[in-house]
């Protein structure tokens, strides 16, 4: 984010752009979801027709400036060379001896940025290869290398992409995570490995501490007693220390932690990241499969809930109460749950039977934790408050 950002974020915004899992629905797209920052977009994860979900949505493609990609299963990332053409006006070229600006990049455009594990960088640069796709500005990717992964190379022998920039970090994991790889004066942002069936990663986005409660009357007095200019109140607001022309020094109020938001791919067992995640304000956790005996019609006879949590568990998926659990561990404030089968659709807001399964899948979480549950679906939008 530019320098031009004020010192703290106007709004921090979450917006689901898909929530179904393996396979979508009339109701439910491939995972992605975005979170704006002030007036900046991050994805998380670009599964297939992101980019219209996008166009259904208030996300605005101009504003994306970073893609961070949980893991390359085709659910998370088919969408992202489709994204990566809107993004940056791409095209297939023009006819023999015809030029394309798009061939030539010059300037200094500032590339949109990926974070993804291995793989991420040969998946992007074969498939804007082989598609002959060219763009008009350029692009990085970077890698969040587990320890098992090579330190060097990319999974491919081709040459970068005309686009792509030659600055693309393999980022090393130190004591078993990838703590503050982004870092800005508002927001850092960490990843840790979580447990499914392919490397996969969870990442926390950390506001950096925010401005205190301010209370004008306990300066006004001493500001109108020496004639100072009111607009020293912006600087009392950010926390600064302000000596009048008498000498009386005014402190601001301490600043407060920020927003801590938990972002996790696919897992039956995120706990490699429950140091990094503790204090999570919103916490987005998959919940793919359910036992709903009575209210899903598609419920084996035979299936209990520890079958149904068995067989999530195999295919490297959660259930509701994992999720739960996951919350309450980590005491968070929020639980919002995604990545939930074909079989329960996603318009629960207008059909009744819908609203049943969903009502009964939060409650299922419920059983193991009490604080705020939300069911997401395809473009719930909601800011994320600070908590003090």
């Amino acid at each position: 984010m530019s320098s031009s950002i004020p010192r703290s974020l106007s709004a921090l915004n979450i917006t689901f752009l898909g929530t179904a899992s393996a396979q979508p629905s009339s109701t439910r797209n491939h995972s992605s979801l975005a979170l704006r920052l002030s007036n900046h977009v991050w994805l998380f994860d670009c599964g297939e027709a992101t980019q219209h979900r996008i166009q259904q949505s208030t996300v605005k493609m101009g504003k994306i400036e970073k893609v961070f990609i949980t893991h390359t299963h085709g659910d998370h990332i088919f969408g992202l060379l489709p994204l990566l053409a809107s993004r940056l006006n791409g095209a297939g070229g023009t006819a023999e001896g015809v030029d394309d600006p798009r061939s030539q990049l010059g300037g200094h455009q500032e590339p949109l940025e990926i974070y993804g594990p291995l793989g991420t960088r040969a998946y992007v640069r074969n498939g804007l290869a082989y598609t002959h796709t060219l763009l008009s500005g350029p692009y990085v990717v970077h890698e969040l290398r587990f320890p098992s992964n090579p330190a060097e190379g990319d999974f491919t022998a081709l040459p970068l992409h005309a686009s792509e920039s030659p600055d693309g970090r393999n980022i090393a994991q130190i004591n078993g995570v990838w703590e503050n790889f982004y870092k800005n004066d508002l927001v850092s942002v960490s990843a840790a490995p979580i447990l499914h069936s392919v490397p996969c990663l969870g990442f926390v986005v950390n506001e950096s501490p925010v401005p205190g409660k301010m209370e004008p009357k306990k300066y006004i007095n001493d500001i109108k007693r020496t004639k100072t200019p009111m607009s020293i109140m912006t600087r009392l607001q950010q926390g600064e220390s302000v000596e009048l022309s008498d000498g009386t020094v005014l402190h601001g109020p301490a600043r407060r932690p920020g927003r801590k938001i938990v972002i996790l791919g696919d897992t039956y067992d995120p706990s490699p990241i429950a140091r990094l995640a503790t204090g999570a304000d919103v916490l987005i956790h998959e919940a793919t499969n359910a036992h709903l005996p009575g209210i899903d019609p598609h419920t084996k006879e035979e299936d209990t809930f520890e079958s149904v949590e068995a067989r999530a568990k195999s295919r490297g998926h959660s259930t509701p109460q994992m999720a739960g659990a996951f919350a309450k561990h980590i005491g968070a404030r929020k639980l919002v749950m995604n990545h939930f089968s074909a079989r329960y659709a996603g318009n629960d807001d207008v059909n009744e039977e819908s609203k049943k399964v969903m009502t009964a899948i939060a409650e299922l979480a419920a059983e193991q934790y009490q604080g705020g549950l939300v069911c997401a679906r395809d473009f719930l939008s909601f800011d994320v408050e600070l908590s003090q």
